[in-house]
């Protein structure tokens, strides 16, 4: 069947939307090699059957939106490789393609979501989880831009702008889709009850809150406690539909590359947050298509609400 025909915004207005879960852990379990700087990046130059499967996985489990494959997609980090623009472009491209097949495989509507990941994210040393990389919103908005518009050429339906650590670069993203006029969700990543970077909540979602472009807000590859407070915040300063999409409560290590997992992982209390109104619901790092079936159980299935 063909992807989800409506924007994205309409369904988010009437209903909740099941997001899809890792993608690394999934293609971990297909046997993928995800060492290296490149990380999910390197099985999509080097195995892309391996992405289109991990999508497709997600969308049997009941996913509705599939995030490609592009987080660590970057230009200055495919050069130091030795691959041209032109190249890293064609990544880009195919991150897409490769979703929305999976997507119009489904028995469902999906709706295709390219990633932006954050600057920290193609340093692949731990910095998404720590911000203040040294750089102004200009310099972050010239690194974003060709991204943005490549990601954009491929046709998604939406812009998953997500695991931003920091304000800054939030304001940088927001600056170069005031430019295309795509629609987005924005998402930071959080500990201790701010942003990664330590800026406070309310000041970071309202950035979003003025941007028409963002059509949800929220938080993404964070303690699942973390989930609930972060909601209340965003939802203090903005009417705009919520998302989340937590990680299942790990640690990145990166002196080592490994998740330090937590002792014990509770249930999510996915009811709370549905009250405090959030709308985009998934899972990020070690979160699989079991737990994505789950969520999609909670909504009633593809296209039925809970609201």
């Amino acid at each position: 069947m063909p992807r989800a025909t409506g924007p994205l915004a309409e369904a988010l207005a009437h209903r909740t939307v099941v997001l899809d879960g890792g993608l690394s852990n999934q293609l971990a379990a297909q046997g993928c090699d995800l060492t290296g700087g490149l990380w999910t990046a390197r099985v999509l130059d080097e195995r892309p059957v391996q992405i289109e499967a991990a999508h497709t996985a997600y969308a049997r489990a009941g996913a509705e939106v599939l995030i490609t494959a592009s987080y660590q997609v970057g230009y200055e980090a495919f050069a130091a490789r030795g691959r041209d623009r032109d190249a890293t472009t064609a990544l880009l491209h195919r991150s897409v393609a490769l979703a929305a097949r999976a997507a119009e495989a489904a028995d469902h509507d999906v709706w295709v979501a390219a990633s932006v990941g954050s600057y920290g994210a193609v340093l692949a040393d731990g910095s998404e989880y720590r911000g203040r990389y040294g750089l102004g919103v200009r310099e972050l908005a010239a690194f974003h831009r060709p991204r943005i518009e490549a990601l954009l050429a491929a046709g998604p339906d939406v812009l998953a702008v997500e695991t931003l650590p920091d304000p800054d670069e939030a304001e940088a993203v927001l600056t170069v889709l005031a430019e295309t006029g795509a629609p987005a969700w924005l998402s930071y990543t959080v500990a201790g009850g701010r942003t990664r970077s330590g800026h406070l909540l309310p000041e970071a979602f309202a950035l979003a809150a003025r941007a028409p472009q963002v059509i949800a807000v929220g938080v993404n590859c964070c303690d699942p406690a973390e989930v609930l407070p972060a909601l209340e915040a965003a939802a203090a300063v903005t009417a705009k539909p919520l998302l989340a999409y937590p990680n299942d409560g790990s640690v990145w290590e990166p002196a080592t590359g490994t998740w330090r997992a937590p002792e014990t992982t509770p249930p999510w209390p996915t009811s709370a947050w549905y009250r405090s109104g959030a709308r985009l619901v998934g899972g990020c790092c070690r979160i699989g298509p079991a737990h994505i079936a789950q969520l999609a159980r909670e909504t009633g299935g593809p296209g039925e609400s809970i609201m």
